[in-house]
């Protein structure tokens, strides 16, 4: 994708990951519907700072945590698993005072109205509408198929499986996303 940004052919990612995946393979015009997991927001004040930031903080407040090798390991979403939290030291906003949690939209939450704006904006100055890789099992996503197909914006979608939005779509591949697109760019000599 970053690729074929660069070339021009894409204007601007909409992605659900939480990852940062998109910005790491070079990728510049990215709207994180979802938000970041390399991020973390105040709920007071929703100050943003850098997760590392934080993680800074977290480990001067319980030094005895690394030293004594208690740090558990951390999974691919970033929690980890503790046994025991009584003599954990949770760190609070330095704005505020207020608590933090992942700049992420969890399961219940609302995108934030001005992110959905961005994103109708940009699917509305659009000639088309890529879907890759989702199955468009929300409604955070699968609103902006339903946008493009209502202003005629042609919407293609390559996924593995059925999406919600399939009778939208004006074509619609069944195919593994990496190699698809690998195959994109290469036929298109991006690679």
């Amino acid at each position: 994708m970053a690729a074929l940004e660069r070339a021009g052919l894409l204007r601007g990612v909409i992605t659900q990951n939480v990852d940062g995946l998109h910005q790491a393979a070079g990728a510049v015009s990215v709207t994180e519907l979802h938000g970041s997991l390399h991020r973390v927001v105040c709920l007071s004040c929703w100050a943003r700072t850098a997760r590392d930031e934080l993680d800074g903080r977290l480990r001067a407040a319980n030094p005895a945590w690394t030293a004594a090798g208690l740090e558990p390991a951390v999974n691919p979403d970033g929690d980890v698993a503790l046994d025991e939290t009584g003599e954990f030291t949770v760190v609070d906003c330095l704005a505020c005072g207020g608590l933090l949690k992942p700049d992420v939209v969890f399961f219940g939450e609302n995108v934030p109205g001005a992110r959905v704006a961005e994103c109708f904006s940009l699917v509305s100055a659009s000639s088309a509408l890529v879907v890759l890789g989702s199955s468009l099992t929300v409604m955070s996503g699968l609103r902006y198929v339903r946008h493009a197909a209502s202003l005629g914006i042609p919407v293609v979608i390559v996924n593995q499986g059925a999406t919600r939005a399939d009778e939208l779509a004006a074509a619609r591949l069944d195919a593994p996303l990496g190699s698809t697109l690998t195959g994109l760019t290469s036929e298109l000599s991006l690679a």
